[in-house]
């Protein structure tokens, strides 16, 4: 076992959840406290690591785990936060202390890990060793860690593009989406993105050469908006948004047409989310019918899911860890990309742990650009 430097308790600064939130979350719904203690060596017989986190990733599914619903926590990916404790996420550290054979002290990961300075790391099923050193370790809560995976699982994996289609992507400017612009521009498709602000499209536009980019915010018929930008259909949707925006989609989708289901940003501020509540993990639901929608003038809920029927489209949710396998494959791809200059990426860096709760509010709001994260130390 690599032996901390001492044995004594230190100061462990956190970031806690006051208690389950309802409707759109605010700072308030967390505060930071300073009485946290810790010991920065592993307790005896455990095969867990003590670590020191130096960044922190805001991400959308943090939202989910701010409720108790048992339509989430009973089928979900994930559980819940637990009130009065640190809020958990993913985040990037260094190994002061280890009982685990695969890891040894001075290490740099990425993972799950907690919102505070020290933590005590005992489940390894998202913990990955950091090989590549010569980027920047914020990189890897970004375009080397979770979205950027999710973005070459989603777009490859389940997407199966090819030169030429046209691709869609909404929350385009956002840790993911930036991605699969790229990946898509560089396969030879026709891309198109929305955001919310003039800043976020011209950076969809001038920064990362989407062809086109429109602010979904002043386009009060988003059906119109989308038949401009594609007048042949859209044969890729990579969705991040639901609601109004996968209505408009699923009109102008083409025949055999692709959906990857990798968010819906919409839904997460709603006290009854338009939810399947009673399907398994990885259930599947073959669309043949929908007798009820057929005489009524406004069909219910998601208004044009028919369209999955009449042009036979292929919509997949997925969640990017049970692609953990295809890790090493994707930084095959994305590492030379990235040296050679094929591929940006655009952070927004909050500083010190005490930003924490502001920062992960400010992606709720979408009022970040590009990937939000939280930079505790640097190290």
């Amino acid at each position: 076992m690599e032996s901390g430097n001492d044995n004594e308790l230190v100061r462990n600064k956190q970031v806690i959840l006051k208690d389950y939130v309802s409707g759109f979350p605010k700072e308030l719904d967390m505060f930071v406290s300073s009485n946290g203690t810790m010991k920065l060596k592993v307790p005896e017989g455990s095969n867990g690591i003590v670590v020191k986190n130096l960044y922190l990733s805001c991400d959308p599914y943090m939202r989910s785990r701010m409720i108790k619903n048992k339509a989430i926590t009973g089928n979900y990916y994930i559980d819940s936060f637990k009130p009065g404790s640190p809020i958990l996420g993913l985040g990037v550290a260094k190994v002061l202390d280890s009982g685990n054979p695969n890891f040894k002290k001075g290490d740099l990961v990425w993972g799950r890990t907690g919102w505070e300075e020290y933590s005590l790391i005992t489940d390894f099923q998202n913990m990955f060793k950091i090989q590549h050193t010569e980027v920047p370790m914020s990189y890897y809560t970004g375009i080397l860690g979770m979205p950027g995976l999710t973005a070459y699982a989603g777009f490859y994996e389940l997407c199966s593009p090819k030169k030429g289609e046209n691709v869609f992507i909404s929350t385009a400017s956002g840790a993911v989406g930036q991605l699969v612009g790229q990946f898509a521009k560089l396969l030879g498709c026709y891309v198109v993105g929305s955001a919310g602000s003039k800043e976020k499209v011209d950076l969809l536009k001038n920064k990362f050469n989407f062809n086109e980019a429109f602010n979904y915010k002043e386009e009060p018929d988003l059906d119109a908006a989308l038949e401009r930008y594609f007048p042949e259909g859209i044969d890729i949707y990579f969705e991040n948004v639901g609601g109004k925006m996968l209505d408009a989609v699923l009109l102008n989708m083409r025949a055999h047409g692709r959906i990857a289901a990798c968010g819906m940003i919409s839904q997460h501020n709603l006290d009854k989310p338009e939810v399947l509540l009673n399907m398994r993990a990885h259930g599947r639901i073959a669309a043949c019918g929908m007798i009820s929608q057929h005489n009524l003038d406004k069909p219910e809920g998601v208004h044009n899911l028919m369209h999955l029927i009449y042009k036979r489209i292929r919509i997949e949710g997925f969640f990017v860890f049970d692609y953990d396998h295809l890790y090493p494959k994707f930084l095959e791809l994305v590492l030379p990309q990235i040296a050679e200059g094929k591929i940006v990426y655009v952070e927004d860096i909050a500083e010190g742990l005490e930003s924490g709760p502001a920062a992960l509010i400010r992606l709720f709001s979408g009022l970040n650009i590009g990937k939000q994260l939280v930079l505790i130390t640097q190290e």
